[in-house]
């Protein structure tokens, strides 16, 4: 009786979950049903309960293919690099956003910040290509019309790797600075003014202040990250991604998109995916326990 009550009382609560519950159940749980298909040679007019069971054959060949390797190596690499470039970048803007005391020039900041992230990775593509390419970008242009060599930023593998890193940094950490702004004006402002009354500098107030205060929100992002080391998305790496550095460009979502859509090999594209879900789940769990057992800060 006292549940009926307690619903009929907060009713509204429950039926602002229905969309979202109903989103995910669609959406999220639904397609969990062509899982199926990377244990069947899947046919495409007989469907996925037609298809012919086969087991794990797709997985040894999946696994024995050289190509899977060279894009599971990329994927690590470029999330393991981006890791160590991208985290980071949102937590310095934010910080540096937050000790600023001009109040319009904080938000004409922040709006020139969030403003890639509504770009099209399409479109970045096209920047980057008329930026850096090698013949007709602009830097290298100038380059040239001083006297300098051409540097080859997306046609030799290092020197796109940095051009990789530096253009997700570009497009991504604007975004990412408002997690940890709204963390930040969480903190009790009353520190910061006993800490300057103590002749704390600001150098000091951030390190024994912002960053403590923050540290579960970074925590928590940290652990999303690492849970998400073998899964890329598919935009980044195919735009700004070319032949010539296909060594290092090729990573599983190019991958799967190249045996599943180009190539019809559903089966095998669906093993792939099923990897990246198993091993990332491998990975958020490990990552969750280290961070609890260390710093006793963890999501689940």
């Amino acid at each position: 009786m006292g549940y009926a009550r307690y619903f009929r009382r907060n009713w509204q609560m429950y039926a602002l979950l229905v969309l979202p519950i109903t989103f995910f159940i669609i959406f999220k749980y639904g397609p969990m049903y062509g899982v199926q298909i990377a244990f069947k040679d899947f046919n495409f007019f007989r469907g996925i309960g037609g298809s012919e069971w086969i087991g794990l054959d797709g997985f040894r060949e999946v696994f024995a293919n050289h190509d899977f390797y060279l894009t599971l190596r990329n994927t690590l690499m470029l999330n393991f690099l981006d890791l160590i470039v991208s985290f980071p970048a949102p937590l310095i803007l934010a910080i540096m956003l937050f000790e600023l005391k001009v109040v319009w020039f904080k938000k004409l900041s922040q709006t020139i910040l969030y403003i890639p992230h509504f770009i099209s990775w399409v479109i970045i593509g096209g920047i980057v290509y008329q930026l850096f390419g090698t013949q007709s970008g602009m830097i290298n242009n100038l380059l040239m019309s001083l006297g300098f060599d051409a540097v080859p930023f997306l046609s030799e593998k290092n020197y796109w790797l940095i051009t990789y890193l530096l253009t997700g940094v570009w497009q991504s950490a604007g975004w990412g600075t408002i997690l940890y702004l709204a963390a930040l004006t969480g903190i009790n402002k009353e520190l910061f003014e006993a800490a300057e009354v103590d002749g704390a500098g600001r150098l000091k107030r951030i390190l024994h202040i912002t960053i403590p205060g923050i540290k579960p929100t970074i925590v928590t992002l940290l652990i999303i990250n690492l849970g998400n080391m073998i899964s890329i998305g598919f935009e980044r790496p195919f735009v700004i991604g070319n032949l010539a550095v296909r060594e290092y460009s090729d990573v599983l979502s190019t991958f799967v998109y190249r045996i599943g859509l180009e190539s019809g090999q559903y089966t095998l594209a669906t093993v792939v995916g099923l990897f990246q879900a198993v091993v990332g789940l491998i990975f958020l769990l490990a990552a969750n326990y280290i961070s609890k057992k260390l710093t006793d800060e963890s999501i689940l």
